[in-house]
């Protein structure tokens, strides 16, 4: 079983925290705010009341045994920067570090974290995509320029297989799977036949997913 440690129990470690707890993983929070920590204590494993930018509040953690630290300082750059600097020197497997921009990363990564995640620039960037084009109904970012898209399949599509459509080398789009109203269909045959209502998973990058 996966242990977490979350440190800073704003809104963002907050939703973090209940999504984990989901998993059935031991979860230790932190924060320096009891106030913070009260609404989760019955539900996860252990709950800490320090100030984390502290050496010794953190080594009496036992960093080391966590498979993941995520540090969810809000509004704090300087907490972040150095509760993720004495993380790594403790001895963490692993940190993940939230961040509002691409400076504050380039300092993070340096400073201890392995990971940054940007939970205010992701969700925007997924509102962009879905409301500018009406075949995207959602899209999630994979990295290195590709995301997995939710699309409506063109008309024309109709009837018609992935092997007719010669679908990959003409879109330089992969369909991973196929939803309609009896469930997903995962890596679809060739064979597959575009129907009225289907939504089709693809990943692909963004300026293929223009052209399409």
């Amino acid at each position: 079983m996966k242990q977490f440690l979350i440190i800073g129990m704003d809104t963002f470690g907050h939703i973090l925290c209940s999504k984990l707890i989901k998993t059935k993983c031991e979860i230790m929070i932190a924060d320096k705010d009891p106030a913070k920590l009260d609404d989760l204590l019955a539900v996860v494993d252990t709950a800490k009341c320090g100030d984390c930018t502290s050496e010794e509040v953190l080594r009496s953690y036992g960093i080391p045994d966590f498979d993941v630290c995520f540090v969810c300082v809000g509004g704090n750059f300087q907490a972040s920067l150095q509760i993720s600097s004495l993380l790594k020197e403790l001895g963490a497997k692993k940190v993940i570090t939230k961040a509002s921009n691409a400076i504050q990363a380039k300092f993070l990564l340096r400073n201890g974290a392995d990971q940054i995640i940007y939970p205010e620039n992701d969700i925007a960037e997924r509102i962009a995509t879905r409301e500018s084009n009406d075949r995207i109904f959602d899209a999630v970012e994979l990295g290195n320029d590709y995301a997995i898209y939710e699309l409506m399949p063109h008309k024309r599509w109709l009837g018609k297989t992935l092997k007719e459509l010669n679908f990959r080398a003409k879109y330089k789009l992969i369909v991973v799977a196929v939803k309609d109203e009896k469930g997903t269909i995962i890596l679809p045959h060739a064979d597959y036949k575009f129907q009225p209502g289907h939504h089709m998973l693809v990943v692909g990058r963004p300026e293929d997913v223009a052209e399409f």
